[in-house]
């Protein structure tokens, strides 16, 4: 990143931003950001509460109390922490993408609904003929993982080569991390399936409309409030998806164009389809383990220290500070880790965070599309057990040089005099 590039901050979502949200909410057909600027509003100040509550150092998940026999998403994400992410290029008015977090989706007594996916092997010992179906139950889940959801970018910056859609996708795991007691030991994403240009749903047409008299954006949107239609409307046994068109079932499992980049980045992360679809599209459930996650084990806290400049930097990725009210920054910057273990970064990147020298940061070292101290990007990952090390390594090499040159010395002396002859090297 040159110089007098623009530099792009990801902070919470504020009120003032509302607007923005509320248009970006009718970009796509997202249930954990509906096109309703009341509810909306009321995930930002969750938003904010939550945001205080890690910022006080909080150690332990928030879960729902009490059971609920059909409590809609809107009641689910508010029993729970809610963190909503928002990028923009600094000292800009608006934002320009945004990601959520939710601490833990449902519960005991507060299930997920979803359809799990069987195979069932059917055979007839007078034909000799066997056959295997697919079948669709469901299933109310209680486990209650953390879920990822809300990411959206707006059109013109998709495919920008400072890769914001990523940055702000994995700035949760790097959330995750800094306040890991607060999040669950399975994180859920939720994909979006294939949708018409008409915003309709091929599997809800053939399917779920069949046994809940509603259209696809009417069943959505009233999830909002309550879900026990579902499982109150929904067949218990097997539904058996040969029925269906074969365009129909081919898209169970299957994510629309504009998510199958979504749905690689979370694959390798070590995200997994085990056969969990949405009841309403179809779209898949991946599901990963918490603390198995590369970028949740390479992150770190450490102390800022004094700026340092471009030339000096050595190392790249995501850094963040969470301020004591519950502000919070981060940016994609490079970095040093000096000998005494504090975060060095350059003057600009202090400034975009709002951030002094001896303030708590976070770090996660990483591939990002910006150029370190060396003059190219960060072809390999620092560890945090390396970022750890460095300050001893580097007094192991000061320590062999040291010693090559008393050697060397030495050397010198017995050969003073004589004409020394050096070899070519093999």
């Amino acid at each position: 990143m040159g110089k007098n590039a623009p530099m792009y901050v990801v902070r919470r979502a504020m009120m003032s931003d509302l607007p923005t949200l509320h248009k970006m909410s009718k970009m796509v057909h997202f249930i954990n950001l509906p096109p309703d600027q009341e509810i909306i509003a009321g995930k930002i100040r969750n938003s904010r509460k939550s945001f205080v509550r890690a910022a006080n150092d909080a150690k332990s998940v928030h879960k729902p109390k009490g059971p609920s026999a059909g409590g809609g998403i809107s009641e689910k994400t508010a029993m729970a922490d809610i963190f909503m992410f928002v990028i923009e290029e600094m000292n800009s008015d608006s934002c320009i993408g945004t990601s959520q977090l939710v601490s833990q989706m449902g519960g005991p007594g507060h299930p997920n609904v979803c359809f799990k996916l069987e195979t069932r092997d059917k055979y007839a010992k007078d034909l000799k003929v066997g056959t295997r179906h697919t079948v669709a139950r469901v299933y109310l889940d209680e486990t209650g993982p953390t879920e990822l959801g809300g990411l959206i970018m707006q059109p013109s910056f998709r495919g920008h080569k400072m890769k914001l859609g990523r940055f702000v996708a994995l700035i949760r795991f790097h959330f995750i991390a800094l306040h890991r007691k607060m999040f669950r030991p399975t994180i859920l994403a939720e994909l979006m399936a294939p949708i018409t240009t008409n915003s309709e749903s091929l599997v809800w047409d053939a399917l779920g409309r069949r046994f809940i008299p509603l259209s696809y954006d009417e069943a959505d949107r009233f999830c909002q409030y309550s879900r026990e239609f579902m499982t109150e409307l929904l067949p218990e046994g097997d539904i058996h998806l040969s029925l269906l068109p074969p365009g129909v079932r081919a898209q169970f499992g299957e994510v629309g164009p504009d998510t199958l980049p979504a749905r690689r980045m979370l694959e390798n992360l070590g995200f997994e389809y085990h056969g969990f679809v949405d009841p309403f599209d179809g779209g898949p459930y991946i599901t990963a383990n918490t603390d198995e996650i590369d970028l949740v084990k390479d992150t770190f806290h450490a102390t800022l220290g004094a700026s340092i400049e471009q030339s000096q930097t050595d190392q790249a990725g995501i850094v963040s500070v969470l301020t004591n009210d519950g502000d919070f920054r981060a940016v994609q910057t490079a970095f040093q880790i000096d000998r005494s273990g504090k975060l060095r970064l350059t003057s600009d990147a202090m400034m975009a965070l709002h951030a002094d020298v001896g303030v708590e940061a976070g770090c996660t070292p990483m591939r990002v599309p910006i150029e370190t101290g060396r003059g190219k990007k960060v072809s390999k990952p620092a560890t945090k057990k390396a970022a750890k090390k460095s300050s001893k390594k580097t007094s192991k090499k000061t320590a062999k040089k040291s010693t090559k040159k008393k050697v060397a010395s030495k050397v010198g002396k017995k050969v003073a005099g004589k004409k020394v002859t050096k070899k070519k090297p093999v």
